[in-house]
């Protein structure tokens, strides 16, 4: 970036002896063409004449810019539902040090630690309580095979 600012900085400060429109003064229309004419903006600024004199470029190269689709959704919101999910092949690292090495069944409360469902990939080795705003079936099915129980808690 340091190259173009340089760069920059030499067009601002060049000298009018190296501007190219030197060499076109005494030519009468100065590279521009004498039927065209060199006007300021022809065909209007920026994205003008869209839907006028220029729709065939417009439908060539941006098909769909106009109009709308689909109905209107007053009041979106991106994220209404936050449901922090886990596995169950995650709740033997969550269980407690002081129950994982006695024999009780481990306590295991995800709402305590920001986590609102319990989904079912991977398997439990050990019977686990668990308590969840929301249980998945397949997880509530694993946990129950193992020994364990679902208790759903607000």
């Amino acid at each position: 970036s340091s190259k173009a600012t340089v760069s920059v900085l030499y067009w601002l400060n060049m000298t009018t002896a190296l501007r190219k429109n030197r060499k076109k003064r005494g030519h009468v229309s100065a590279g521009h063409g004498r039927v065209g004419k060199h006007r300021k903006h022809p065909s209007g600024r920026g994205n003008a004449g869209g839907q006028h004199h220029h729709r065939i470029w417009f439908d060539k190269y941006h098909p769909g810019y106009f109009g709308k689709v689909g109905m209107r959704h007053f009041h979106f919101k991106r994220n209404p539902v936050h449901k922090p999910t886990c596995n169950v092949s995650q709740l033997t690292n969550m269980i407690p040090e002081t129950d994982a090495a006695s024999a009780k069944v481990p306590v295991v409360d995800l709402t305590n630690r920001g986590v609102f469902k319990l989904l079912g990939k991977g398997f439990v080795s050990r019977p686990i309580i668990v308590k969840a705003r929301f249980i998945s079936r397949i997880a509530e099915k694993k946990l129950k095979e193992a020994g364990g129980a679902c208790v759903v808690s607000a």
